[in-house]
């Protein structure tokens, strides 16, 4: 397998795109991990290198505690480099960024051209769209502690995660555990889960935002059946994919998501339900992992949690991404998410 990483590191960093190439044998859960992430580093560095010579713009920031110009490099600063020369509340608190009033951009996304900026954080006066890249966060770091909950003998394909709906209660995965037909997990297994979930929190990692080619996707994915048919579908518009990357964990959304892992407080793994099969699909093992979560810093009393994680509990109603799969849908349930 080192064979395999380092030669296909040698093809990467010579060209600009990777074709497939067909894995000799089948991955373990954590070889494929590794194989991402490594994957996803080298791309990220090409296209560092790529910005070639280093021009300036200019970023109008506005809001607390007074409104600033910064002069900042095109392709490389982020809104996160913007808050740390604000102060150390700002790069804390800030999950989202704001650019000319109308789009919201990752925290560590680097900047394009000259904009206004404005930091959102959970207390601003309209947090839809803070609560959405929240929400969808928690289901990519699900996917991201299931990875790692199992042993390496029992095979995890992570499938998709619809898009955020904060009505319905739960945040969600969906993954296929073809080994497992009948899993009911016990209470013991979710809080085990859970407990991977908070280690994560407090590691407080960067969410990375990457946009990758087809033909690399597929690659980075190939081990995954579920995400290969996702891909061209999700490429079909411009070519590209948008991958993110929290530790070692790699996966499939539009985002955006907010900026640590850390702005993550108070989380349950509620239940996991197995859903219903479609007559058309060859998924016939897949578990929809649900969870609720607070943001840091918002404190509620056990007893009112405990109802929140109540409600999670039951199965939450979105719509199951094999059906999605199965009927061939021009936007499929990864690209939404």
């Amino acid at each position: 397998m080192r064979g395999q990483i380092t030669n296909l590191s040698k093809i990467i960093s010579k060209n600009s795109c990777t074709k497939v190439h067909p894995l000799t044998r089948f991955l373990s859960t954590q070889e494929a991990v590794d194989r991402r992430y490594h994957l996803f580093t080298l791309e990220k560095k090409r296209q560092y290198d790529n910005v070639g010579r280093i021009e300036k713009i200019e970023v109008q920031y506005k809001g607390l505690p007074n409104n600033c110009t910064f002069v900042m490099n095109k392709d490389i600063s982020t809104p996160y480099d913007c808050a740390r020369h604000l102060s150390e509340w700002h790069t804390e608190t800030s999950a989202l960024a704001l650019l000319d009033g109308t789009v919201y951009w990752d925290m560590h996304r680097p900047l394009t051209e000259n904009c206004t900026l404005e930091l959102q954080n959970f207390n601003v006066p309209e947090p839809q769209q803070v609560n959405k890249a929240f929400w969808r966060t928690c289901s990519f770091m699900l996917g991201a502690c299931a990875s790692v909950a199992f042993k390496d003998t029992v095979p995890i394909k992570l499938h998709s995660f619809p898009g955020p709906d904060i009505r319905s209660g739960s945040f969600i995965y969906d993954i296929d555990l073809p080994t497992l037909p009948n899993w009911q997990p016990s209470n013991k297994e979710l809080i085990t889960l859970a407990a991977e979930y908070v280690k994560l929190t407090r590691e407080n990692k960067p969410l990375e935002r990457l946009e990758v080619g087809e033909e690399l996707a597929l690659e980075m994915f190939v081990d995954n059946e579920h995400k290969t048919k996702q891909i061209p579908s999700i490429a079909r518009n411009n070519g590209k994919v948008t991958l993110y990357r929290v530790g070692k964990h790699v996966d499939i959304s539009k985002g955006p998501m907010i900026s640590t892992t850390g702005q993550i407080g108070r989380i349950a793994i509620a239940s996991v339900h197995k859903l219903n099969e479609s007559k058309n699909s060859d998924v016939k093992n897949l578990y929809r992992f649900q969870g609720v979560a607070l943001p840091t810093g918002v404190i509620i009393n056990h007893f009112a949690f405990s109802i929140l994680t109540d409600r999670a509990k039951k199965l939450n109603v979105s719509r199951s991404p094999a059906k999605a799969v199965d009927n061939e849908e021009a936007d499929s349930v990864a690209a939404r998410a």
